[in-house]
């Protein structure tokens, strides 16, 4: 790969789904573009970039879907979901007992198996979720992880990564080598393709945000004004949770650490109060896709 192929390849990722590439990262395009080249019937990196140069959104959609990481797997980490369970739910069935109603997004849910994590988590919940009303909204870059995601259907690999036994028997029916997820689960979660560079004022408000390993791919002024448009897509008495090697101190104040809860946060003022001081999104006006 030539160097103003990498190059060439660095800008439209950034600029197509905020990834920000180093300079040592050619191997990691070499491995994943050069299937994609050959898909194509191509030589190589470089005439996969005189595609894309010659106008193919369509190939600049697979480059960057192929590049974007789509590692995930059933109650991954664990904490997060223990959060949800012991700490994040109990608050809000308390909070919103007037109007009995939940919003949960997951934000880059890859195959699924955050969201459908959820599901089951609020399954167990059991009586005391009887007469609300909870939506998930999953989104993510990538049409073809939300097609999977959608199908709920997982292989044995997949399942036996993180999943408890008893909810594989619960609730997935097992077809062949593969596991589905039952249908109340699949219809619990709303799929969505979105790019978080761009504006999601259309997903409305939510009481619950997942966020999980996918700012660790973006440079500090994409994660602020990542930061400021989630803080303006979260009611005032929210929770944000994200990834392990994620956070938001020394980027931005408009979040807060939950003290002894790793990787929760909450809004740091009202949220109309935020939406209204925040600087404008820094990089709204960025192309195509998550």
């Amino acid at each position: 790969m030539t160097v103003p192929d990498y190059e060439y390849l660095r800008k439209i990722l950034k600029d197509h789904s905020g990834l920000d590439l180093s300079v040592d990262k050619q191997y990691l395009i070499e491995s994943r573009l050069l299937p994609l080249a050959r898909n194509y019937g191509l030589s190589g990196i470089s005439d996969l970039v005189q595609k894309m140069k010659d106008g193919s959104s369509s190939c600049i959609t697979r480059v960057v879907e192929a590049m974007t990481t789509n590692e995930t797997f059933f109650f991954r980490d664990k904490i997060p979901f223990d959060h949800f369970r012991d700490t994040i739910m109990p608050e809000l069935l308390k909070a919103r007992v007037g109007r009995k109603a939940v919003r949960i997004w997951c934000a880059a849910s890859s195959t699924g198996q955050e969201p459908y994590s959820l599901a089951m988590c609020l399954k167990e919940m059991g009586a005391a979720l009887a007469d609300w009303r909870v939506e998930i909204i999953a989104t993510d870059l990538s049409q073809e992880v939300l097609e999977k995601s959608r199908a709920g259907i997982y292989s044995q690999f997949e399942v036996q990564r993180g999943l408890p036994i008893q909810m594989l028997v619960k609730y997935f029916t097992q077809s062949g080598q593969f596991w589905q997820i039952r249908p109340e689960l699949r219809a619990m979660v709303q799929h969505r393709q979105l790019n978080l560079l761009h504006d999601y004022s259309q997903l409305g408000v939510f009481d619950i945000i997942f966020c999980r390993n996918v700012l660790i791919y973006f440079d500090q002024d994409t994660k602020i004004s990542i930061f400021d448009r989630l803080a303006r897509s979260m009611e005032a008495d929210g929770f944000l949770v994200l990834g392990a090697a994620e956070t938001v101190v020394g980027l931005t104040g408009i979040f807060k650490p939950t003290p002894e809860r790793r990787g929760l946060y909450r809004p740091s003022g009202p949220r109309v109060l935020a939406a209204a001081t925040i600087a404008p999104p820094r990089i709204a006006a960025m192309a195509a896709g998550h």
